[in-house]
This record gives structure tokens, sequence and C-alpha cells, in this order.
């Protein structure tokens, strides 16, 4: 089976420890030699940075390390047993920005991807040339080899006048508390899929769309105009997972960038902003998998209610089951 995933960061590489289980692939690691299923993640890029000099990719980064098994299982990102002297230095000489800490394992990253980017690499073969490392069992894609930044028009603190920020200022600086105004993933128009992408989602077996922030990843991945085009012509089903349970985010800040974008936050309102591939003309959906107890009317899609909390890698199996069967997937 070929499945491909659209995801962001720790919501997503979390998912995709549950594809893998579904699959019967083992959760870390690469899958074993002649193994009959394919898993393609297409990672969202708009929360990528440039600090200190440094090419920062934080989804693509929290995707590889967990599937390699190199996570903070605590923190959900970062290496695991961590040090923080370059940080520490940093801050010692007053070197801004401060707000965003770099592990010493993990900057070696950012070192090599930096690097090569300057040598004239393209984003997609670095990550595949850092995977060679860490064997995550997942093709690894960004969803574009362009530049593409989320930005947050925001009013200062303090001053109350407008101004515009990268998405991670705000997220983790200002933890989304200045209500979001605008939320732009600049450059995503003149954008085009990395190379793979819209062949990976033209071969599918079905395609899922994780419960990632709907707005900051999801969003900026469907931003791309020939990934979403992909998406409308595939023959495979497309069925998408609620991030929202209750009406609330599983995780993060969603409520936030929802309401940038005026949005309610449920599962309802998230179903309709991706939408129906039969019944709109930019719609991506076939099917919609909500949390017990929340219900959703999306015109066009086939809505499913089952347990969404990723509370083990079984539990996330059971929802990755539950997703392709509500794409009709034969299981065999």
């Amino acid at each position: 089976m070929k499945v491909v995933v659209l995801v962001g960061g720790v919501g997503g590489a979390r998912f995709l420890l549950g594809v893998k289980k579904f699959l019967g692939l083992p959760p870390v690691g690469p899958a074993p030699e002649g193994a009959p299923h394919e898993v393609t993640a297409v990672v969202n890029t708009a929360d990528d940075i440039w600090l200190h000099g440094l090419r920062i990719c934080p989804d693509l980064d929290t995707c590889m390390y967990t599937l390699g098994g190199g996570i903070d299982t605590e923190r959900g990102w970062g290496r695991t047993e961590e040090s923080w002297t370059v940080k520490a230095e940093l801050a010692a000489y007053g070197a801004d920005p401060d707000w965003f800490g770099l592990g010493d394992k993990d900057i070696a990253t950012h070192l090599v991807r930096t690097r090569m980017m300057r040598a004239g690499y393209e984003l997609s073969d670095i990550t595949a040339a850092l995977c060679d490392r860490w064997q995550p069992g997942v093709r690894l894609l960004p969803m574009t080899d362009d530049r593409v930044e989320t930005h947050v028009v925001i009013d200062r603190p303090g001053t109350g006048e407008r101004q515009a920020v990268h998405f991670q200022e705000w997220w983790v600086r200002h933890r989304a508390e200045p209500r979001a105004r605008s939320i732009v993933p600049v450059g995503a128009d003149e954008s085009t899929p990395a190379p793979g992408v819209a062949e990976a989602v033209g071969a599918a077996d079905v395609v899922l769309v994780a419960p990632s922030n709907p707005v900051v990843s999801i969003g900026t991945i469907l931003a791309v105009p020939g990934l979403r085009t992909a998406l409308r012509k595939t023959e495979a089903p497309v069925v998408g997972v609620s991030p929202i349970i209750g009406g609330k985010p599983v995780r993060g800040m969603a409520d936030a960038c929802l309401d940038a974008i005026g949005l309610e936050t449920s599962a309802q309102a998230v179903g309709r902003h991706y939408g129906s591939r039969p019944c709109s003309d930019s719609g991506v959906l076939d099917g919609w998998l909500v949390a017990t107890g929340d219900t959703a009317d999306v015109p066009g899609v086939a809505v499913r209610a089952v347990p969404l909390l990723m509370s083990d890698v079984d539990a996330t199996a059971a929802m990755v089951r539950a997703a392709v069967e509500l794409g009709g997937v034969d299981l065999g």
C-alpha cells in the first residue's frame, strides 16, 4: 500500500508513528528490506526560519528525529539528551534572538543543512541526505523547495502598532498572545511542489491529512498551488483527521490561528475549511474523522466519529485504520 500523509511538526510526527504501526512497520527506524508498504510524508516548511546564520526547519527535523529515534519524547521536539552550551554562550554575548533555543546536537543538523544550501543543493535533496543518517522508514519530502515563510500581523505588545512578525516569533516568543490580525504564507503563491510530491500523491492508494494545525501546517501545505491541484486530481481517497476535540485544539494554540482567519474552533469548521472534492472547486477531502462525541456536517464528505487522542502508538494506529477504512480502501 502507498500512503501519503500531509503533516506538520509534533502532532504530525506522532501520527506518522501510528501510520507505520498500522502498516506493520516498526514505528521507529527503517522499514524491513522488501516491505510491501511505502509511506511518503509531505511536510510543512513555512515554519522555517533563518537564525544565527543557520536555516532551521522545525517540522522536517521533528519528523526526522521522531521516526529516527532521536527525539526528546517529553518535549516532543529537539534531540534527546541535549545540551545547551552554545545557547548559553550566545546569551553571554547578548546575541539576538534569545527567544529561540538551539541545542548543541540540533545545531549540527542546521550546520549541515545550511552548508548544503549555500553549495546550491535544494531542500528536498538536503532532507534526503540528512535522512540517510536517521533512517526514518518514511520518505520525508518538504512541501516545496521554494522559500515560503508564514508571517503574522499583530498589534505590537506595548504600543498597539500593527507589525508583521515571523510565525516563530509570534508562536515561540509571544506564545500567540497578541491577537493575530492575519496570517500569510509569504511566497506560497509563487511556489511549486517539491520534486516527487505531486507524483507521490498521484500514485497513492490513500492520502491522509494528519491532525496538525489546520492554518499554519496543513493550511500552508494546501497553499502550494500545484499541491492542491494534485490532491484534487488523485484517484486515491483523501481523508483528514480533526485536530479539534470537544471544541479545543488537541495540542498547541490552533484556536488562535483559526480565530485569525475567522473560523470557530470546531471539527465541523475545520472540515468545511478543507472542503469537499466533489462539492467544491478547491476542496480536498473525501472523508473526515472527528472525535467521539463530536459531530460535523461537511457537505460531500463522509464523516465518522472515533477516538482521536494519540495517547500511544497503538491508539494512533487505530485512528489510521479508521481513516483508511473511511476512505474505502481494501485492506485485504
